[in-house]
């Protein structure tokens, strides 16, 4: 896991330059513990540094992708990022009651081996929300 010093070291040696709001945007993603909504991101940000740009943050989300800080998931809210050595998990979300889970991508690996057997296409269920209901929503059904 990086902190943000490192991660600003890592962009500087690739020649980005560390402008104070990238400064700012990288200190907010490094210190954020779980998904990062990048809407939340924007308000975090520029209560801190008025005036941030809005797409300065959306780029600086997927530059901080691409050197393999940050990984993304697709929801029904849109992408949200997590620290990329949090991928390993999967996104519940109950299409009833709104609750959200994470469990581990390794639980469902026969899941995914019999979807594999199924179709031939080997899935990768980290990179999006699986929707359906919980088990209490279910059970009520």
């Amino acid at each position: 896991m990086f902190d943000a010093d490192e991660v600003l070291e890592l962009l500087r040696k690739r020649g980005h330059r560390m402008t104070e709001q990238r400064r700012a945007i990288v200190v907010e993603i490094m210190a954020s513990r779980g998904h990062i909504a990048p809407a939340d991101l924007v308000e975090r940000v520029r209560s801190q540094v008025p005036g941030v740009n809005a797409s300065t943050i959306y780029r600086t989300l997927e530059l901080l992708e691409e050197v393999g800080v940050l990984a993304h998931a697709h929801g029904e809210r849109g992408p949200e990022y997590h620290h990329a050595h949090a991928h390993d998990h999967v996104h519940l979300t109950c299409s009833n009651c709104g609750a959200r889970r994470s469990v581990a991508a390794e639980e469902l690996g026969r899941a995914a081996q019999e979807f594999k057997s199924a179709t031939g296409f080997r899935p990768d269920f980290t990179h999006f929300e699986v929707v359906g209901l919980c088990e209490d929503c279910r059970d009520m059904n």
